[in-house]
This record gives structure tokens, sequence and C-alpha cells, in this order.
């Protein structure tokens, strides 16, 4: 046994597969504002397990009241609704449904189905503080156009015909994203740019009147339609700039990410007196990009940005694997697949983690000085996101970071299965899993 192998099972804490594995990082995140837990993939089992466990400790012993997630805001509008009884009709599954679109198991799986209702049996039993349930990304140009527009015709129909007018200039590419992007960002048409940015100025100068309208729904309403807007209005952006690939395209949509994570918790300062939220993302999101070779190729991500602003009331938590089985895909909208996770590579944490010979444990980098200090020194460590390419491994797939300046925790699950879809194709359910571009637009 080497002597950092030796140093890793020194310093961690074995997990027993209860509920008393998280206390150490629950005491960890009493003074926190925002926890953000990560996932090596978008795939596994165990990660989003561990991150229901643990923001329901969260939300039941310190309190927190949000929820924010690595999915679109129309689509997690829907769930929470569910999670907060507006829809009384609604059951689990159906609070899922607006996750129609490539890749569905991120957020239509089973784990996620018994998380969601578990949520709406807490803030039906909560005596007032309610949790929400939010959505960072910015993918959903379309679905958020039209809400903007069905809230317009209910609150203002002439303000409404105005703003059909502006987003009409849409119209001219299908409805299709992609296509826009590749028209307005080679020059070929012009751009949105103007209607959009325009047209989110015009709703905001009108939250003074509607706010008046009918006092706290109306104020839930207006902040559903903002964000719609400024999805619609960083969309636009990001779309033209997504098909050259560069850092600017992840930059602005992490940036779009942290600026929704801050109105979220504005509105629920404004609603409850305080704001604690839990963040469920990609660790190649939530880890601080300025300890991995993103950072050094001028990328930012949602924790760096979290450190930045919330200093210490921010906890990065990550989650790894070394090998099992994940659910993925080959290709862009290709059929999902469950795939075989080879074993980690030599000189990435995941294989140190492996040879520690001990099957789960976390680490705390603020008490484990000794591993800190290993893991200063730069690992490759690997990203699974919804493309997984096994053939191709090193290059799609592995980074270099040093895993202590990226994360305040981490959980460690050597072996681990694939999240079960609530929709499996064929490829998924056969025993045979299969083996893996870069993905579109991203696939973290």
């Amino acid at each position: 046994m080497t002597a950092a192998v030796e140093t890793i099972r020194r310093s961690v804490q074995p997990l027993c597969g209860d509920l008393l594995d998280y206390d150490g990082l629950v005491e960890r995140c009493e003074k926190a504002k925002i926890v953000m837990l990560g996932e090596a993939t978008h795939g596994t089992h165990e990660f989003y397990a561990a991150r229901a466990d643990i923001t329901r400790r969260l939300i039941e012993q310190l309190g927190f009241n949000g929820i924010a997630v690595e999915a679109d805001w129309p689509d997690s509008w829907r769930v929470n609704k569910f999670v907060r009884g507006s829809d009384s009709d609604m059951v689990a599954s159906d609070a899922l449904g607006g996750f129609k679109r490539f890749p569905q198991w991120m957020w239509r799986n089973s784990d996620v189905l018994d998380f969601v209702g578990w949520l709406r049996e807490w803030n039906i039993g909560a005596d007032e503080l309610e949790v929400g349930f939010y959505g960072l990304d910015l993918y959903s140009l379309n679905d958020s156009m039209k809400a903007v527009l069905d809230y317009l015709r209910e609150t203002d129909p002439a303000v409404a015909r105005t703003f059909s007018h502006r987003y009409a200039c849409f119209d001219h590419f299908g409805g299709d994203p992609k296509r826009y992007g590749l028209f307005t960002g080679t020059g070929i048409s012009k751009s949105c740019e103007s209607e959009v940015v325009t047209a989110l100025a015009d709703l905001r100068s009108k939250r003074g009147a509607w706010l008046g309208l009918d006092g706290h729904r109306a104020a839930e309403a207006f902040f559903c339609a903002e964000q719609n807007a400024t999805v619609v209005a960083d969309a636009e952006n990001y779309y033209r700039t997504m098909l050259r690939g560069d850092v600017q395209s992840w930059n602005l949509r992490d940036r779009h990410m942290m600026n929704t994570l801050l109105a979220i918790s504005s509105h629920l300062e404004a609603l409850h007196g305080h704001a604690k939220i839990v963040v469920w993302a990609h660790n190649s999101h939530i880890g601080d990009a300025r300890a991995t070779q993103m950072g050094r190729r001028g990328e930012f991500n949602i924790g760096q940005l979290a450190k930045e602003h919330f200093g210490e009331e921010a906890v990065l938590v990550g989650f790894t694997t070394n090998s099992g089985t994940v659910t993925a895909a080959s290709d862009w909208d290709a059929p999902v697949e469950r795939k075989s996770v080879r074993p980690g590579l030599a000189h990435s944490c995941e294989k140190l983690f492996h040879e520690t010979e001990i099957p789960r444990f976390w680490l705390d980098f603020s008490k484990q000085k000794e591993a800190a200090e290993l893991l200063h020194h730069p690992l490759l460590e690997r990203a699974i996101g919804v493309i997984y390419r096994p053939e191709t491994e090193r290059e799609s797939h592995y980074f270099s970071a040093s895993v202590s300046k990226q994360f305040d925790a981490l959980f460690h699950f050597d072996e681990t299965r694939a999240v079960e879809p609530l929709e499996r194709s064929l490829t998924w359910e056969a025993d045979g899993v299969a083996e893996v571009d870069e993905t579109y637009p991203s696939g973290l």
C-alpha cells in the first residue's frame, strides 16, 4: 500500500448505509446559506439517493427552504407547484412530466420521484415554511417564451400583444434554438437580442403595478414570469455563442445559473425572511473551477461564483465513483442506455480512492488536513455527463483537478449502479451494457 493510499485510509469516515452517515456534513453546514451537492455522472443512483438524504436532513434540521437544480426553469416550476400543493390533483409522476426533452432520465427517474413525493408531504405538514424547487438552467427558450406570454395574457393582454410581437422574431427559425444560433452566430440572420432585452426590461418596469394585484400570489406569479423572461434573454445570447464551443458559452451558462440562484435567494428572503438553498448539479458546475484545468483555460462555474459571493457560507460537496454502471447515452438525443463504467485510470482520484479498499466514505477537508494537503496536488478526475464514451474515456471524460481545493467535502462510492429512468428503452433494459463526442451543447 502506497503512502498516499494510507493517508486517505486514515483520513476518511466510512459510510455505514444509514442517515447517521451525514451527521458530520450536517454539522459542517450549520452556518451555510448555500450547500452545493455534486455528482460525477448524470446517471448514478447513489448520487441521487445521497443528495436526497442529505437534503432531507438540511431541511429538517437546519431550515433549508429552497432546492435549485441543474434543470430548466419551466419544468422545475411545475415540480415547485406540486411540492407546494398548488395542484391537488397532480401526482409525483405528473409533476415530473415537464421533463420531456433529452435527457429525460436526469430528472424523470425513480430517486427524484421518491424525493419530490417526500417534499410535498413535508410541505403539507409544515407550519409556515415551505420548501421550493427551482431550475437554474437556460435551455428552455421556447417554453419560457410561452410561459411569459401565458402570464401576460392573464395579467395585461395589451402588454402580452407587445411581447408576442417581440418574441415573433424567433419565428423565422422554426422554433429551433440550434438553427437560430447557427444563422445568427454566423451573421447570416439578424439576432433577436434587442427584442428580448427590451422585453425583460419592460416586464421589470411593471413590477410595482402588477405586484399590487393579489399579494403573495401575484408575487409568486411575477417572480416566475420574470425568471422566464430572463431565461429568454440569456438563452438567446447563449445559443448565439454555443456553436463555437468555446469558453464564452460555458461562462454564459454558469453566470446565468449563478444569477438565477441569487434571484431565488432574494425571493425566499422576501417570502420567509431567510434563504438557505441546496443546489444539485454536476461536479463540473459546483466544484470550484479555479482548482481545475477548466479555470486554467478561462472557464468559471457556479461553485466558484458562489465561493466568491458567499465565502464560507457556501459549502461545495463532490461525489465520485470508481466503477459500476451508469445511465447515459452514446450521442445527443440517442436512446438511453445502461453502460458499464470503466475502473478509474491510473493517476486519478478515483483510482486512489479505490485502492483504500473502503467501499464508501466521505472526507471533510476542513478537518482532515493531511488528506487535504495530499489532494491539493493535481490528479485526474472523471466527469460523465449525459453522454458516456468509454472508448475515448481519457480524452472525453477526464480533467485535472486539485480535489481538496475544488470541494470542501467529498463522498466516494466505489461501485455504483445506474439510476432507473421512469421510461426505459430496450437498450437500458438489456443486461449487456454498451461501451462512448463531446456532448451537445454540453453533457454536463
